[in-house]
């Protein structure tokens, strides 16, 4: 990997595991709808005048149904539901449990695209999901306690990730990345229009909430789109996934500094359990890789 590309890597570990931080700021004031159906609009407006420079618009038409839903699976319902979580849960346990994705991605291959799976990816899986458990019961990674169900939204967001991986893999794969991008931004935004402006908050929310909106809208979505796409098309997927070990290292860095976040002794061992069964499963240990993860 050259130096260029690794920096890449480094900024996009940064700026995905932020947006669990500016989930934390701006989900209490704004809610998860509102919050998502802004953050997908301003990622969509700052893509758009990107791809009609580069690309053109021409395939946001014909495919826009496919895109549409590409959109609800791998942006507005994970978004959504970690989102939710975030108003329980610190960014980084979160974070952690958003690592998951590439798990699920597998495992959803396997039963949908009849991928092979060996039996080392099979231990991966499960591993990954004794780390989910443990952090699950460590209740000081809580940000409100009682907030079991908060811990199940994330999961579900991490296993929206892997559909949307593999729904992506079947059905998008002859478009330009770009395109799909911009698209699975624009089409979910559009029509969670009515719902956001239903749910819209009766108090104005602060500055602090609206810059982390703008923020994770054209860093932590627009810009992180950007980038992934650009490791990809240099270094490959299976080098390019290796993001997903880096984004919760920057979202616990992200919520220690910024809001005081604890980062307690089960957090880390549950951290490390995950990435070792997401290194089995992608096969980072070692062997034939598998393609393709997500952001927050």
């Amino acid at each position: 990997m050259k130096a260029k590309d690794f920096v890449d890597l480094v900024v996009l570990a940064a700026v995905w595991g932020a947006s669990f931080l500016f989930m934390r700021l701006g989900a209490p004031d704004f809610g998860p709808i509102a919050l998502v159906q802004l953050r997908l609009i301003i990622a969509a407006v700052f893509l758009l005048p990107i791809l009609y420079i580069r690309v053109g618009l021409n395939e946001l038409g014909p495919d826009w149904q496919k895109l549409t839903l590409l959109g609800f699976l791998n942006s507005a319902i994970p978004f959504l539901l970690l989102t939710y979580s975030t108003l329980f849960v610190t960014a980084g346990f979160s974070s952690v449990i958003n690592a998951t994705a590439p798990l699920w991605g597998a495992l959803i291959a396997w039963l949908w695209l009849s991928e092979k799976l060996r039996p080392i990816g099979v231990a991966g899986v499960f591993l990954g999901f004794v780390g989910v458990a443990i952090l699950a019961g460590d209740k000081d990674s809580l940000a409100v306690p009682g907030s079991t169900l908060a811990v199940g939204a994330a999961v579900g967001g991490a296993f929206f990730y892997g559909i949307g991986a593999n729904y992506a893999k079947r059905y998008t794969k002859h478009l330009n990345s770009l395109s799909v991008a911009t698209g699975s931004m624009l089409y979910p935004a559009l029509l969670m229009t009515p719902f956001a402006i239903w749910y819209w908050p009766e108090s104005q929310p602060s500055v602090t909430a609206w810059v982390a909106i703008i923020a994770m809208g054209i860093a932590s979505t627009g810009l992180a789109y950007i980038l992934y796409f650009r490791l990809i098309a240099n270094v490959g997927p299976a080098r390019a996934i290796t993001v997903a070990y880096l984004i919760p290292v920057f979202a616990v860095f992200w919520g220690a500094l910024i809001i005081g976040e604890q980062v307690t002794p089960l957090m880390i061992v549950g951290c490390l359990i995950i990435f070792v069964g997401t290194a089995l499963v992608t096969g980072m240990i070692p062997g034939k890789r598998y393609g393709k993860t997500s952001g927050g």
